[in-house]
């Protein structure tokens, strides 16, 4: 009887060897054949790239829209690539997980949105410590980022100042799923600023033009150059058509008999603030508006946003 007992275990002890090495070289051929795919198609990636690249006739913006078009065909391959190659090991896995997974889902939602956002930022390079962006009328400059949430230090008030409130606030990585992030610093050291003056029909838009063209010429002349030779470094980099630095005054007709100008200045990404306010300070020393009496009470607007008011 023991000696049966004996036979009985060696032979599971056998068979369970085998079982354990039969996997192990299931394994090892997924893994070796993963990463021959891989690498196939690293080396497609980086051939179609140097192709395009290389050809010279065609336009920027189609160059970008096939690097693009590459990128995510290529990331498009590599999953369902090694979704084929593992198929079998991932449905034994999904079946026997399933239910683990459904209560792990439920427990745990708010942190792997935390986590899908963390990712969305990861993989699409939306920003980095030191960007200025602006979350769901939430403005700062990002000063810490992690799997959980970004930390921004401040801006305010509104949309168009650069002064910091003193608080910090913390958005959790998920509202980078429900809401768009917009990064003023994209362009880097230097950025293209708008700012918008209200005049009255009345006014002499000729000569609002005038001051404004030569106030903006004045104050960005330190900068100009090294903005123009940014601007080029960057359409070279991103392959981008980049707005030219030099300003440029545009008028629209507004409702109520309002004319207004938008004014398009270069500034260092950090000091658009001081720079439009200088230009707003000298143009109202400097322009003579029509009577008070035609020119009513209309809002200032800088940037896309109402700053201040001023009569005439």
């Amino acid at each position: 009887m023991n000696e049966s007992n004996l036979s009985a275990a060696a032979s599971a002890a056998q068979s369970g060897d085998w079982l354990n090495t039969a996997l192990g070289e299931v394994w090892m051929q997924h893994a070796i054949a993963s990463l021959a795919f891989v690498l196939v198609i690293v080396l497609l990636r980086t051939a179609l790239v140097r192709l395009i690249v290389s050809r010279q006739s065609i336009t920027v913006e189609n160059r970008r829209r096939w690097l693009v078009n590459i990128r995510n065909s290529i990331i498009f391959a590599l999953i369902i690539g090694l979704i084929i190659i593992w198929a079998s090991e991932l449905r034994h896995v999904a079946l026997s997980l399933a239910a683990i997974a459904v209560a792990i889902v439920i427990a745990t939602k708010e942190l792997l949105l935390c986590f899908s956002g963390a990712f969305f930022r990861a993989s699409t390079n939306a920003y980095t410590v030191g960007d200025c962006i602006s979350v769901n009328d939430l403005r700062g400059d990002v000063i810490d980022q992690n799997l959980f949430g970004t930390t921004i230090l401040e801006l305010g008030p509104g949309q168009n100042t650069r002064q910091y409130t003193g608080r910090t606030v913390i958005l959790p990585n998920s509202l980078l799923l429900t809401h768009p992030v917009i990064s003023e610093t994209y362009m880097g050291e230097y950025i293209v600023h708008f700012i918008t003056i209200p005049l009255s029909v009345r006014d002499d838009w000729r000569q609002a033009e005038a001051i404004l063209l030569r106030v903006a010429a004045e104050e960005c002349a330190p900068f100009l150059e090294a903005a123009r030779q940014h601007m080029i470094s960057l359409e070279k980099k991103h392959w981008i058509d980049t707005p030219s630095v030099d300003p440029r005054v545009t008028f629209y007709l507004h409702d109520q008999g309002i004319v207004k100008v938008l004014l398009r200045v270069p500034a260092p990404a950090r000091k658009k603030g001081r720079v439009e306010q200088a230009i707003i300070r000298r143009f109202l020393d400097e322009f003579r508006f029509a009577d008070a009496t035609d020119h009513p009470s209309v809002p200032l607007v800088t940037g896309g946003g109402t700053a201040s008011k001023f009569e005439a």
